[in-house]
């Protein structure tokens, strides 16, 4: 029930955001305008009507300071990415080849960003941790009282997570679907039920607009999504779920740099047709 009702929140706050923004524009529509991949111009703006929508359902249903942090703070890196990004490097090897050079980039500056903004979420998540524990509310959450490491571990997750979902955002819908599916998943538990039920729900109330190749989430949104979702992460494994994710998210980052993921979709029928559902 309190997924629901984060999500019910989450997304009314995004399309209630949306709606203001496309009004009133901060800096001007122009500004927020970008070229799809096929050559349409769409939106930025939702992504920070996402990021206001999922932070306020996670906020006012008690997700907790972290999953509100992480959220917000990426939805500020990734803005910084959106726009004032340099389109000369692309990538995590070529930000960080362009940082070796003496090069501070803007995505250098979100990746540093994401890594220190995902720890202190993550301190956060743990330390709501220790106090359930110390005052008896176990209830659903991890096992075992969350060590140093974990947290640096979570850390790690949190941030991973946010670059995954920015790998996503490359075709109409297919982010925010990934953000339903996961975010339904992952509120099967009470103690990420709240975090992971606005993640989906501000991403269910964006999808029309983004089907349509009217908008999309841009890094502001994409980051903040995959920030959310991975403190959700956090709220509901130890150490062990931790370091799984961890290591499917160095994987699957890795892979990125490599393989396309859209090949990758488009040659699997199964992924194909989920990709390409609702879209014009």
């Amino acid at each position: 029930m309190r997924a629901l009702v984060s999500g019910v929140v989450g997304g009314l706050a995004a399309g209630a955001a949306m709606r203001l923004l496309r009004a009133h524009p901060p800096g001007g529509a122009a500004r927020w305008e970008r070229t799809n991949h096929a050559g349409a111009t769409v939106t930025l703006l939702e992504g920070p009507a996402y990021a206001a929508g999922a932070a306020a359902g996670a906020a006012l249903l008690g997700a907790g300071p972290g999953p509100v942090l992480a959220t917000t703070a990426a939805a500020g890196l990734g803005a910084l990415d959106d726009l004032r990004g340099d389109s000369g490097s692309k990538g995590l090897k070529g930000h960080l080849g362009a940082l070796a050079r003496g090069e501070v980039t803007t995505g250098a500056v979100k990746i540093v960003g994401l890594a220190v903004t995902g720890v202190c979420a993550a301190a956060l998540v743990d330390l709501r941790v220790r106090r359930d524990a110390r005052h008896g509310r176990h209830g659903t959450r991890p096992r075992g009282i969350p060590a140093v490491a974990d947290t640096i571990v979570g850390g790690a997750v949190v941030a991973g997570t946010a670059n995954l979902f920015n790998l996503l955002d490359l075709r109409p819908g297919r982010a925010l679907k990934a953000v339903v599916l996961v975010g339904a998943l992952a509120a099967t538990s009470d103690g990420s039920a709240v975090a992971a039920g606005a993640a989906a729900g501000a991403a269910a109330s964006l999808l029309p607009p983004d089907l349509a190749g009217e908008a999309m989430l841009g890094d502001t949104g994409a980051n903040a999504a995959g920030a959310l979702l991975g403190t959700a992460l956090l709220q509901r494994t130890g150490r062990r779920g931790r370091l799984v994710a961890l290591a499917l998210l160095t994987g699957l980052t890795l892979a990125s740099e490599k393989v396309s993921f859209t090949q990758v979709i488009e040659s699997t029928p199964v992924l194909r047709e989920l990709d390409a559902l609702g879209r014009r």
